[in-house]
Order: C-alpha cells, then structure tokens, then sequence
C-alpha cells in the first residue's frame, strides 16, 4: 500500500512513518509513505501558502494553487488512483471499521492543512472525504494523519509478528479490550489471575471475552447500546455484572 501526504511539515510525517510497527512495514515493503510539501509548488519567491481570509477575521488561510499543484504531483507519482482525504474536525469521526476498509485501498492522498484551514473551493473540487480522528482541534492535520497512517500500517498483512495482535485488539469486533498480565506472577501491585496461568486455553478465552465485554460496558456503554448480543455474550456480560456488585 502506498499513502501520499501533502504537508508543509514531510519530515514530521517521515518520523512518525519511520517508527514502531509503521516504520517495519516500511521495511518490509508493505507500505510507503510519501510526503510532498505544498511550499515546493509555489510560484513566488517567499513560497507563500496562506493568505488573509476575505471577510476578515483572524489567522490566515492555504491557497488553493499549491495544493492543488502538490495534489496533482501525488496523484501522477503512481499508476492506482487515489481518494483525498482531508484530515479536519468537520470530518466524519475514524473508528476501527473505517481503518479497516481503507487498509484495503491499494492507496490514498491525505491532506494536512494548517493555520485556519483550507480554501473552501480547493475542498469542494479536489477532496473525496474528510476524516476527524476526534472532537478537538489540532494545529494542523499532520498528528491526526500519523495516527490514521499507523493505524492503516499495522493492517498490512506481515506488517505485525503475531497476525492476531490485530484480531485482539480494542474495537477489532467492537468491544474494548481485556486486561492484559506478564511477568512476575506476583508482585507487590497484586497477582496475576489465576485462570491465565491454568493452561486451560477454552478457560482463558471465555475470561478474555467476559473482561472485553464487560469493560465495554464500564467503560464505553455507548459500544454496546442498540447491539444484539450473542446468549453466550449475555450470559458473560451478567457474570461479569454480577461479580462487580459491591
């Protein structure tokens, strides 16, 4: 998968894409990342990308000429197309089933913007979409497009040593994740559950579920709300409700 960023900060996004699971998918030639940055596309010779807004007010906002030259070299730089997508908090918000379907592309376009935004007219004709990583304003869209690069990257298949650390994850089916314990067996914070030390690997799952499901309903209810429970799911969700009773 290859995922182009324009950005008036490549390296910041380089950094980020060079690190961790992201950085040895990179390696392993399972993703690209590629930045390209708008100042190389001006015609000026302060390689100006913002202006006054019109109407007034403060901050400044990014010219459309630049961005519009840097979207085109992107997209030219590969035979697959590519969707836009502009990282902004009007956009819809990311959750883990976007992730997923989006790992699937063979490649995107991300668009950071800065200072006040974009020019409305440059978002009208060259965006597909626009994602918010959360309800919360940035400084620009660089941070929120690493996260939505990371979380893509560690999808590639190869991309993690265990091909089900992804599967186990938060919100992988919906639900928060369960606990998780190593070593030493006993420490002065407290022991380790006892069940995950049985060998017994049908116990371990069904306390793994119960725990998933049941810190979901602690701690995110709104993930539970309107789903349909399978009975077994019922049947741990009251277990768990039943041993968190003071």
């Amino acid at each position: 998968m290859r995922i182009d960023v324009v950005t008036l900060f490549p390296d910041l996004i380089a950094h980020c894409a060079a690190a961790g699971v992201v950085g040895r998918a990179q390696e392993r030639g399972l993703l690209q990342v590629v930045a390209w940055n708008p100042r190389d596309y001006t015609s000026d010779p302060y390689r100006r990308v913002d202006e006054r807004p019109f109407g007034g007010g403060p901050g400044m906002v990014m010219l459309i000429d630049p961005l519009r030259a840097a979207l085109a070299a992107a997209r030219a730089a590969a035979a697959e197309a590519a969707p836009v997508i502009y990282l902004s908090p009007q956009g819809a918000r990311l959750n883990q089933a976007r992730v997923r379907e989006l790992a699937q592309r063979p490649r995107l376009i991300l668009l950071c913007g800065r200072y006040e935004g974009v020019d409305e007219r440059l978002l009208e004709h060259e965006v597909d979409e626009e994602i918010s990583i959360g309800d919360y304003v940035l400084s620009g869209g660089e941070l929120a497009a690493a996260v939505l690069i990371d979380a893509i990257g560690r999808l590639q298949e190869g991309a993690l040593n265990d091909a089900e650390s992804a599967a186990q994850d938060s919100f992988s089916d919906g639900l928060l994740d369960c606990p998780h314990y190593t070593r030493p067996e006993r420490h002065e914070l407290g022991v380790v559950p006892p069940v995950l030390l049985s060998g017994d690997h049908a116990a371990i799952r069904r306390w793994r579920r119960k725990q998933a499901l049941g810190r979901t309903w602690q701690r995110r209810p709104d993930l539970l709300a309107g789903r349909q429970l399978e009975p077994e799911d019922q049947k741990l969700l009251l277990e768990f409700q039943e041993d968190t009773k003071i």
